[in-house]
């Protein structure tokens, strides 16, 4: 089974005005609501290719049961735990035009020792010899980032998979604790080797250092540059095909899903990397928070191009 952990969803919320103006009240003329999360888009990515997977949580109030009811009816179970602050909300506020925005993201409700420890004990309960388990996103007050590591290593310690799509330290430690899979943007790989990548180029020289840190396979998303993926042997770089886009936010949980989806399948890393930019391409082709179906992201990774390359130490 593949486990989708969600520390800190929220409640997108985006307003669209007629034009963004300081000082004065302004009335939308449009409103959207989606189910933010990480973990939680990488289980929307997976039911599109057809794969089942339980998205785990902390969620709270009356927003955390819309997040619970809305899985639900999309057709995604989930496990999660209840905590007494109140699921949070980010605010988006965008002209007609889509020249200007505003956004203010809550911090989210407070998580306690009992809540964390309860969710230890169900990450325990559930996990068997081959499960996956996806950790993405932020974390809420109250969560410190030596939890992930707690997670990987218990998880792994059992035979399982964790895959990890965070930042900063959470994603430093869980490279330290032997992460199976690492799936950082340019950013977040620049920021955790400490010097900037912005091409190709750049990552497949640098993909090195985030092995030595600890992650076993590391895959590094460049957007429309393409990405790269090395399963500490080999590298392989992967070049996206052409697309109208739509919506680019998702692209890389959708990417992340695809990745898991490969190894899964047992695929080479070649093939693996084809497949996570496939469905990163897919969702990016759509509009809102869709997610590719496997007829699609079947049809786009014929259109990946994937070269191999020996990893440099």
């Amino acid at each position: 089974m593949i486990y989708t952990l969600t520390f800190n969803p929220a409640l997108d919320r985006e307003m669209t005005v007629p034009e963004i103006t300081l000082d004065q009240v302004l009335r939308a003329n449009v409103v959207r609501n989606d189910l933010g999360g990480k973990g939680f888009n990488v289980s929307r990515a997976l039911s599109a290719l057809g794969t089942e997977s339980i998205a785990l949580g902390f969620i709270g109030g009356a927003i955390g049961e819309m997040f619970a009811s809305g899985l639900s009816s999309l057709g995604i179970q989930t496990d999660f735990i209840r905590v007494s602050g109140e699921t949070r909300i980010n605010i988006s506020v965008v002209s007609e035009d889509h020249t200007h925005y505003f956004k203010v993201n809550e911090a989210g409700p407070s998580v306690t020792t009992a809540d964390t420890s309860a969710m230890l004990e169900k990450i325990k309960s559930l996990t068997q010899p081959g499960d996956w388990w996806i950790m993405a996103g932020s974390l809420p007050p109250g969560l410190s980032p030596a939890y992930i590591p707690e997670i990987i290593l218990q998880v792994q310690s059992v035979g399982a998979y964790a895959a990890l799509d965070m930042e900063g330290l959470p994603l430093r430690l869980g490279c330290a604790a032997h992460v199976f899979l690492v799936k950082p943007n340019d950013f977040e790989a620049g920021e955790l080797i400490g010097h900037p990548i912005t091409t190709i180029s750049q990552a497949v020289a640098s993909i090195g250092k985030i092995h030595a840190i600890g992650a076993q396979k590391v895959a590094i998303s460049l957007g429309k540059s393409g990405a790269v993926y090395s399963d500490g042997d080999l590298i392989w770089k992967a070049t996206p095909p052409e697309i109208v886009e739509q919506n680019p936010i998702g692209a890389g949980d959708a990417m992340l899903a695809g990745l898991v989806w490969g190894l899964m399948k047992d695929f080479d890393g070649g093939e693996v990397l084809r497949w996570g930019v496939a469905c990163g391409a897919a969702a990016a082709s759509l509009g809102g928070t869709a997610m590719g179906t496997l007829d699609l992201v079947r049809h786009l990774a014929t259109k990946v191009h994937i070269e191999k390359a020996k990893l440099k130490e």
